[in-house]
């Protein structure tokens, strides 16, 4: 592989837009955008629900140990 240096191309003047997924990659080869799967994947197994409870219970039983045994 040859070493070749990447070019920033960043803008900070102008507000920051995702790139819209990619139809035809042929056309897009230099700059590809996330594939279609990626994008419309169902979250099966998330950690949204183990989170949804295990943050609250958490933060009340910091909060009890706080209170009562801190104090």
């Amino acid at each position: 592989m040859e070493n070749q240096e990447e070019q920033h191309t960043e803008n900070h003047s102008q507000p920051h837009t995702h790139k819209p997924i990619e139809h035809d990659y042929s056309k897009h080869k230099a700059d590809p955008g996330p594939p279609r799967e990626a994008v419309e994947e169902k979250d099966i197994n998330g950690a949204a629900v183990v989170l949804r409870w295990l943050i609250p219970l958490l933060v009340i039983g910091l909060l009890i140990y706080w209170l009562f045994f801190k104090g």
